[in-house]
């Protein structure tokens, strides 16, 4: 089998270095490979491979890295051999599904994962909404901020980090008094390891207040040289308005720390109707498209 560890502090820089030049989605961010599910990772034959597991399910997203990826697709099937499962490979780009079916001619069947796929934003848009497109994104700004005539934000510090868990567990509770059988379980753990070491994952935020209430959150990352990964973003549902601004603060915030940053993952909508609605609405100008493939078997209709 090949030698998977839990991501450590040294590993995860070495990896951080590593994909600055790269344009990858959010599977592949730092961050969440710290913090969401079971996740390993290893360095072989010059590419950085991943065995992930979310629910009881299995998976191994696409290697990251340069030369020859032959040999590395034939250790991760081999590694699911030795396991016992099927090498199912994931966060697929159209170019290395071709490749996959190159290599591995009638051996694979492939599938979109479309509530997989990335909304990646043109920063400058969301920081300013500027144009007949962004009309209504600034009439929700507009109404929160009349709302809120005392509204402010302030960087995430450890200073505030008590008050934003307690905003966060009173959204979570909102969310289950209306809908009691939602399942926040992976996000509500995700969250924890992300405010419990987000200066040592490089995580970095905002928080949106009313005299002393917050009313909004937002946590993001670097997730390579010209883009960042937005990772949580939660806002008080009384409050109108709220989600439109602290997108448009966290955006605005972002540019000016870091100006080298063109684009905003805001990641996928995990196919929420609502969800998609949403990011739809901000008019993302790319999509990472990502695809997922599975051994071909006799019982498989592909």
């Amino acid at each position: 089998m090949i030698d998977f560890r839990k991501p450590d502090s040294q590993m995860l820089r070495d990896y951080r270095q590593a994909i600055l030049q790269q344009n990858v989605s959010c599977e592949y961010s730092p961050v969440n490979l710290a913090i969401w599910g079971k996740q390993r990772m290893a360095y072989f034959n010059g590419y950085w491979v991943f065995f992930s597991q979310f629910d009881r399910r299995a998976v191994y997203p696409f290697p990251v890295g340069k030369g020859d990826i032959k040999p590395v697709l034939d250790a991760l099937l081999q590694d699911a051999q030795q396991r016992g499962i099927r090498c199912c490979i994931t966060a697929m780009s159209p170019e290395q599904c071709e490749l996959l079916n190159a290599l591995y001619p009638d051996k694979f069947c492939i599938f979109a994962d479309r509530d997989g796929f990335d909304y990646l934003y043109n920063i400058d848009d969301l920081a300013d909404l500027k144009g007949r497109r962004y009309q209504k994104k600034r009439n929700h700004v507009n109404k929160f901020q009349s709302l809120f005539p005392s509204w402010r934000t302030e960087e995430f510090s450890a200073g505030n980090i008590a008050d934003v868990q307690q905003f966060l567990q009173q959204w979570y509770d909102r969310r289950l008094q209306d809908n009691p059988m939602a399942d926040f379980h992976l996000e509500q753990l995700a969250l924890e390891h992300a405010l419990r070491d987000w200066k040592e994952l490089g995580l970095e935020g905002l928080v949106l207040r009313d005299d002393q209430r917050v009313l909004a959150f937002s946590l993001a990352s670097l997730l390579n040289k010209d883009t960042a990964d937005v990772h949580f973003e939660k806002a008080a549902e009384d409050a109108d308005g709220a989600y439109a601004a602290i997108n448009q603060a966290m955006a605005s915030w972002l540019r000016q720390r870091h100006p080298a940053v063109r684009y905003l993952n805001r990641e996928d909508d995990m196919g929420i109707e609502g969800l998609r609605k949403a990011k739809l609405s901000y008019d993302p100008v790319h999509m990472n498209e990502k695809y997922w493939a599975k051994p071909r078997g006799d019982e498989d209709d592909c």
